[in-house]
């Protein structure tokens, strides 16, 4: 059963500025809190239910466990419906992101602002096999607790790092292409002469890519339109780039 004080935490940690003065999240969900569990990633405290700590006990090794009912876990939580478990996980230390290596794609997001949109780009990333993530500073915080639930679990698979994506691209080393996206550019459907590796670079819906990005553009691609849609949504964007981009590298 949870405790007043236990409550309160869980209640406060779904505000940014309680996250990152505690440096401690909250994971939602069964499958997520497995997987969360399986990864060996640094725990705070764990509040399952009975059936979900007899099924996972071989995972729970010395973390304090407190057993809530159903409705306890939703109370605690964002989710609408949580049955299994919620956990507090504790943030790792924030680390600078070094170049691409050669045959690497890092995927960069700038000024991504709806948490639903992070976290699905997190799970792009991870079906397309890029393990690095760059974001501009003012992209919504990995953090959030609809990034983590909309990542699936591959915010545990994919390193996200955070800081100005001008100083990170000026810094790149000579020859390391950048791919920006914009409504007018190379079509994707034509890199097949495309290198591996690089840095793929994505705008938000609403703004595109900064202004001030573009001259460390070394490659403009768009994804051809066949109809009369204004634009993509970011994360339906990625993925088709994503895709023509695994397909010429192979």
């Amino acid at each position: 059963m949870l405790s007043k004080n236990q409550m309160k935490l869980l209640r406060s940690l779904q505000r940014k500025k309680e996250r990152q003065q505690e440096r401690l999240f909250v994971v939602e969900g069964g499958k997520p809190v497995a997987e969360l569990l399986a990864s060996g990633w640094p725990l705070h405290s764990l509040y399952l239910s009975e059936d979900f700590a007899a099924a996972h006990a071989d995972l729970l090794q010395d973390w304090p466990v407190t057993l809530c009912s159903a409705d306890e876990l939703a109370a605690a939580g964002s989710l609408v419906s949580n049955r299994d478990a919620l956990a507090i996980a504790r943030m790792p230390d924030e680390t600078s992101l070094s170049a691409p290596e050669p045959g690497e794609w890092v995927l960069a997001l700038d000024r991504i602002n709806d948490p639903g949109n992070l976290g699905t780009l997190l799970r792009i990333a991870d079906w397309y096999g890029i393990r690095r993530v760059v974001c501009s500073p003012d992209t919504v915080e990995l953090y959030n607790p609809k990034v983590i639930s909309a990542s699936m679990g591959s915010f545990l698979r994919v390193s996200v790092h955070y800081q100005p994506l001008t100083d990170w691209l000026t810094a790149l080393p000579a020859g390391c292409q950048v791919l920006g996206a914009y409504l007018a550019g190379e079509s994707v459907h034509a890199l097949a002469a495309l290198e591996a590796g690089g840095v793929l670079l994505m705008g938000s819906e609403a703004h595109g890519i900064a202004p001030e990005l573009a001259a460390r553009v070394t490659r403009k691609i768009t994804i051809p339109a066949f109809g009369a849609a204004e634009s993509l949504n970011v994360a339906v964007a990625t993925a088709i780039i994503c895709d023509n981009l695994r397909r010429s590298s192979n």
